[in-house]
């Protein structure tokens, strides 16, 4: 069951025997010794992938909560005497959230070395059409309301930063209002009218409309075309390698993008033990004085438009 499950998740027999560590015929015999236990084809199969059938889809939606709940079973009674161990898949926001939790999951590889993450992340279509989560999906704003669990881990921020050459051209903003005359580089892709930019300084917030002259939906996208003078883009994570080599410069340092509010995103509460252990893990590290603003959250934020 629990290789059918795996097999049902990956389309693919080869990528759930990578994932299990197991040979790929071995997978394939399991699986069809229970599709004949059965008494039915639970998978189609074909050269390029590997769907489930009617039976297979009703099968799969059973089993694999049966599969959790074993396994969980299995680890409250290992947990106290083992390291939590085992492949975690992990989805991640594209934008500039995706350079913030990095270091994080370089971390908590360090912690626990047992543990093997295998990332992905969204693309473009992500807002409209969110994939299958894997074990975990970590999402950005507020979270809709759905079959899916939500827990809150905290909340990041973004610098705005573009390179000395594009400010020496275009002059460098002296205000939030002054970003209306300037190339910004929008988080995410995507068509409509671009979501004003929330900029936070102590107390007070800013709502500042902005005209995104490119965008893109990877961080490492973003960067590069601030770097070669697109404009000024809003970058988590750090960026101090480009600040000493001068590839990069600080725009308005005393305003900070955000807060955008993160989310650990699961199927179900019943969560195996490396899966619950990088979402405490998260929420830590984006609770620590790092990832967050210099001056501090206040309470509540004065929010207005730009002038």
């Amino acid at each position: 069951m629990e290789l059918f499950a795996e097999v049902a998740k990956a389309h693919s027999f080869s990528r759930a025997a990578a994932t299990l560590g197991m040979p790929t015929s071995t997978v394939s015999r399991q699986v069809a010794e229970l599709e004949r236990a059965v008494g039915l084809r639970l998978l189609s199969r074909n050269t390029r992938r590997v769907e489930l059938t009617d039976a297979g889809r009703l099968y799969f939606e059973r089993c694999r909560r049966i599969v959790a709940e074993a396994e969980i079973a299995h680890e409250e009674l290992r947990e106290q005497l083992e390291i939590p161990s085992g492949p975690l898949r992990v989805q991640l926001p594209a934008a500039y959230a995706l350079d913030a939790l990095i270091p994080a999951l370089v971390a908590f590889g360090g912690r626990y070395p047992e543990i093997r993450l295998q990332m992905s992340v969204a693309g473009p279509e992500f807002a409209e059409h969110p994939p299958e989560i894997g074990d975990v999906s970590i999402r950005l704003g507020e979270q809709p309301d759905s079959s899916l669990v939500a827990r809150r881990l905290g909340a990041v921020h973004a610098q705005l930063y573009a390179s000395p050459a594009y400010l020496a051209a275009r002059g460098a903003p002296l205000s939030p209002a002054d970003l209306a005359r300037h190339d910004c580089i929008g988080l995410r892709a995507g068509g409509g009218q671009p979501a004003p930019w929330p900029l936070q300084r102590g107390r007070e917030q800013l709502l500042v409309p902005v005209e995104y002259r490119y965008g893109a939906n990877d961080a490492c996208m973003a960067r590069q075309l601030a770097v070669l003078g697109a404009g000024i883009a809003a970058l988590g994570g750090d960026q101090s390698s480009q600040l000493r080599s001068g590839e990069l410069a600080r725009v308005l340092p005393a305003w900070s993008l955000g807060p955008i509010e993160v989310h650990a995103v699961t199927e179900t509460r019943l969560l195996p033990a490396r899966t619950r252990r990088l979402i405490d893990f998260l929420a830590e590290y984006l609770d620590t004085p790092l990832n967050k603003p210099a001056h501090g959250l206040a309470p509540e934020l004065q929010i207005r438009r730009a002038a």
